[in-house]
């Protein structure tokens, strides 16, 4: 079977994407590991999507998958190994064996938890060590953690671990803080968290579980240490684009970039929407925007 469209990834702008493929009668397919994307891990309600005053992270998921599933779009539960083209078609091969053909290709595949590339990070990891505070937080109830990174996510981890956790530290490796005001704001009214900046992490520690965290004051150039329990790493997010590496071209974060008008990447037929591509801004509605938007430009492609 030959798809008109395969979009790759189940966040936002891939469960948009499919929406917009089956409003258009094409014979598409969604290949994901799970529906949501990073809003699975949202650790706090989101507060800024149209609709909806206030709703969970969770349950917007759900509305989303429910209005995908709807529309009866192919999905398949798997993960792109590997995307090529031959003539004018694509090959999509998946971790488990399979091997799509399409005429397009959306990539909505999101971003991976960038790495602090540290001492001790993945030695602990699981042991103090988090990338999700709404999968781990739980666990640190009463106890003394630290969040490294000053912008919105980490921010919000630490608005929703102030209901769990004894103390936070935020630890911020510039000068100043990135994240918005209204988040500060909501940091500082739970009066659980203290701000460090100007602080580059140099290693974690402990013996089974994480017992400390070592960070150079940029001022001072002097080394202090923190005792906490848990590290929560909120430093930003990496494009999941290793399996279309041959096709597209990079900017220097390794995002894809698109055309800002179709977001078709440099081979014909190949778009790219979301958090994997060059778009200044990284927030739900944006990417559910690029998904419509890729989906009618492949629509269009497929017309002409």
């Amino acid at each position: 079977m030959i798809y008109d469209i395969v979009i790759v990834g189940g966040g936002p702008a891939g469960i948009t994407a499919g929406i917009y493929a089956i409003r258009q009668r094409l014979k598409a397919i969604l290949i994901a590991k799970n529906l949501g994307g990073q809003l699975n891990k949202k650790a706090v309600a989101v507060g800024n999507y149209p609709g909806f005053n206030k709703i969970s992270g969770l349950e917007l998921v759900q509305k989303f998958q429910n209005h995908l599933e709807a529309t009866g779009i192919s999905i398949v539960k798997d993960e792109v190994g590997k995307i090529k083209k031959e003539g004018d078609k694509f090959l999509i091969s998946t971790e488990s064996g399979k091997i799509f053909k399409s005429k397009t290709v959306i990539i909505a595949s999101g971003a991976d938890p960038r790495p602090l590339e540290v001492p001790g990070e993945k030695e602990f990891l699981g042991k103090g060590v988090s990338y999700c505070a709404i999968c781990d937080g739980a666990l640190f109830r009463n106890k003394t953690v630290a969040v490294i990174g000053g912008g919105n996510s980490a921010f919000e981890t630490a608005i929703f671990l102030s209901n769990i956790a004894s103390k936070i530290y935020i630890l911020e490796y510039g000068p100043e803080i990135k994240a918005f005001s209204d988040n500060q704001e909501m940091v500082a009214k739970a009066g659980k968290s203290e701000i460090i900046t100007n602080a580059a992490l140099k290693k974690i520690e402990g013996d089974n579980f994480v017992k400390s965290i070592t960070y150079q004051d940029g001022k001072t150039k002097q080394e202090k240490t923190l005792k906490v329990e848990g590290v929560f790493v909120e430093i930003g997010y990496d494009p999941a684009t290793s399996f279309v590496k041959d096709l597209v071209d990079f900017n220097e974060r390794d995002e894809i970039m698109v055309d800002p008008r179709t977001y078709q990447t440099k081979t014909p037929g190949l778009f790219a929407a979301g958090d994997v591509n060059v778009g200044k801004y990284k927030q739900i509605i944006t990417a559910c925007a690029e998904g419509a938007v890729a989906a009618l430009s492949a629509f269009e492609y497929l017309q002409r």
